[in-house]
């Protein structure tokens, strides 16, 4: 399952991270691949800037973690750093499933989040493209929107023929490891803030929200 989710960052944070970029150097995105990823990669990522990367995180961040249909899908216990990647013409990124371990082998990989930070008519090509139980489907969101999918999901980026495609990229290790498990809570959550928010004193809210917290208990890794 992915989701989408629509104006994570408003026009005055996007602005923001555009001026910040705006002359940053960005390197061969090679250089941040594993093995398998190598192969396919041809894409560039911002180098390495502490104070500036600081800046950028502190603006994604703010958005993120006030986000409640990014915190319901995910269940969020750790979020990596953001990469910044861009895609010119000719560039592309095949077929391939994210690192399962990140950080040294203290983080692993349960969600995958693309930020985009162009408009989609800015360029050519270019889409996510996520395989799923029910065929590939093809994201390419407006400025400012992300899309959050299972890091297991086989995915590319395609290849793009005009213009420039800037995104940002980051991983959550979720508190429930299992997809299928997130899933099923995600959509009792989403009945449940329903409920919760029309009918708040009825039985059927209180056994609803009963259930969610005690599978969530059920299934947690803490």
């Amino acid at each position: 399952m992915l989701i989408e989710i629509p104006e994570l960052l408003n026009s005055a944070q996007l602005q923001k991270i555009h001026q910040l970029l705006q002359g940053a150097a960005f390197v061969d995105g090679k250089l941040s691949a594993g093995m398998a990823a190598a192969r396919v990669k041809d894409n560039q990522e911002l180098q390495q800037d502490p104070q500036l990367l600081q800046r950028l995180y502190r603006i994604l961040m703010a958005s993120v973690g006030q986000n409640a249909r990014f915190r319901s899908f995910t269940l969020p216990y750790r979020v990596a750093d953001f990469i910044f990647a861009r895609y010119q013409p000719g560039m592309h990124y095949g077929d391939h499933v994210d690192d399962p371990i990140m950080g040294g082998g203290k983080f692993r990989t349960d969600v995958s989040m693309t930020v985009f930070l162009n408009e989609p008519d800015a360029y050519e090509g270019g889409e996510l493209v996520i395989r799923t139980p029910f065929g590939d489907q093809k994201v390419k969101l407006a400025a400012g929107s992300a899309v959050v999918y299972p890091s297991s999901s086989v995915h590319h980026v395609a290849e793009v023929t005009r213009g420039e495609r800037l995104v940002a990229l980051t991983w959550i290790q979720s508190f429930v490891r299992g997809a299928a498990q997130r899933e099923l809570l995600f959509e009792l959550d989403q009945a449940r803030e329903h409920l919760l928010r029309t009918d708040p004193d009825s039985d059927h809210t209180k056994g609803v929200d009963r259930s969610y917290a005690n599978l969530l208990r059920m299934w947690a890794d803490v």
